[in-house]
């Protein structure tokens, strides 16, 4: 049987998520692991560091050395890459997980934000990759697998996020070129994607609420991660694999094992997969049809009812915890919902305090049934459906009133 025994594997952004748990997973057969990350001291929000992502390695049977790096930063990636070789003789694998994203249409990209996504998915992803070859030409079964999906220039999945799409799109192609590149040196190149929403503490950070309950445990990457990097680098590379497809074929047949909750099959289903895609039109497809029916005698109220539901939960409590602005704008009728001066309001056009810090732009019947608990938020924006503008993380606080909504059977 294929093994990592001895194995050497660089992995970027490993001190948490899929990172981590592809390392614990290599970490089994008794490997070398390189925790390269930036976090050295606690996240004010998210668990793990380099050095309790190295004690779980350790404690699943692997070898660790943790490193502080940021990936932008050549003389650090270097370094980290030296000590590795210092330490455990050579490099045998290198793993490009580490990634920034933003959900954010152009006007609210920020271009500190864009140039933070692009230094570190594909300035990041170059650097280190650059820095591994004369390691990984040395290996008897050398590796380079990048966290990124298969390319499409479908433009759905670049109108809602053109500067995060193209962004990771960078890391697939590097693994495109290089797969190319170093096809006579027998180094394999190839990346990985999942097929739907996979649970990791950022995830929850972003999308709060309920999200996670649709998605699937980060070992699906790992398994399908291990899958490829045991098989013969001359023979395999150049592919861009979605976990779900390449288990199949590796003959999994539970992927029970892998979701949250088991026994789900309403997942939440990733970007960049034109499967998907398929999917999500379908779904929109056959839902057109009844948008004409959603209306008072379903039991979801019009806009003005909604609005005037909300005056009645705007309590100080609640105030508290949104503490922002938002505008509607519902096909072209713009209203807005202040949760966050005085004891709050909601009105037609622009909130009398000034700009909103979100706005949320969808059809009237899709805001209904948000509203009415029909729809959840994270499906609409991705599917298309809903299209937000300013600050993802204030968007995600309106799922509190939501809540409130569906509680009060609005």
């Amino acid at each position: 049987m294929p093994s990592l025994a001895g194995k050497t594997i660089f992995i970027t952004g490993a001190s948490r998520g899929i990172g981590k748990q592809i390392a614990l997973r290599c970490a089994r057969d008794k490997a070398n692991i390189i925790v390269a990350a930036k976090t050295a001291e606690p996240h004010p929000k998210l668990p793990g560091t380099i050095y309790t992502a190295a004690e779980e390695i350790e404690k699943a049977g692997g070898k660790c050395l943790p490193c502080v790096v940021d990936v932008r930063d050549e003389e650090q990636v270097t370094k980290a890459f030296e000590q590795a070789v210092q330490k455990f003789g050579g490099i045998d694998i290198l793993i490009n997980n580490a990634s920034a994203i933003s959900l954010t249409d152009t006007p609210s990209t920020p271009m500190k934000r864009y140039d933070l996504m692009h230094s570190i998915n594909a300035r990041g992803t170059f650097l280190c990759s650059k820095v591994a070859i004369p390691y990984l030409k040395k290996s008897s079964n050398p590796h380079i697998l990048m966290n990124s999906p298969p390319i499409s220039l479908n433009p759905f999945w670049f109108k809602s996020h053109v500067a995060y799409t193209v962004a990771k799109y960078n890391m697939s192609l590097f693994a495109l070129g290089l797969s190319a590149e170093l096809r006579e040196s027998g180094i394999a190149v190839n990346t990985l994607w999942p097929k739907t929403a996979i649970d990791t503490d950022a995830i929850k950070l972003i999308a709060g609420g309920d999200y996670h309950k649709r998605c699937r445990r980060p070992e699906i990457m790992a398994d399908a991660a291990y899958a490829i990097l045991t098989q013969d680098s001359r023979s395999c590379t150049g592919n861009f694999f979605i976990d779900e497809t390449l288990l199949r074929q590796q003959g999994v047949t539970d992927f029970d094992q892998y979701a949250v909750i088991p026994g789900t099959t309403d997942f939440m289903f990733i970007s960049f997969c034109d499967d998907n895609l398929s999917q999500m039109q379908r779904e929109k497809s056959s839902m057109s049809g009844k948008k004409s029916e959603i209306n008072a005698s379903e039991g979801t109220a019009n806009v003005e009812q909604i609005f005037d539901k909300i005056k009645t939960l705007l309590t100080p409590e609640l105030l508290k915890q949104i503490n922002s602005v938002y505008t509607f704008d519902l096909q072209g009728d713009r209203l807005y919902l202040d949760m966050k001066n005085d004891n709050g309001s909601v009105g037609q056009g622009e909130p009398p305090s000034g700009k909103a810090q979100c706005t949320f732009k969808m059809s009237k019947s899709d805001f209904q049934s948000m509203f009415a608990g029909k729809l959840k938020p994270t499906a609409a924006f991705m599917s298309g459906k809903l299209k937000i503008q300013g600050d993802l993380s204030t968007a995600l606080k309106l799922e509190k009133l939501l809540n409130q909504m569906v509680k009060s059977k609005l």
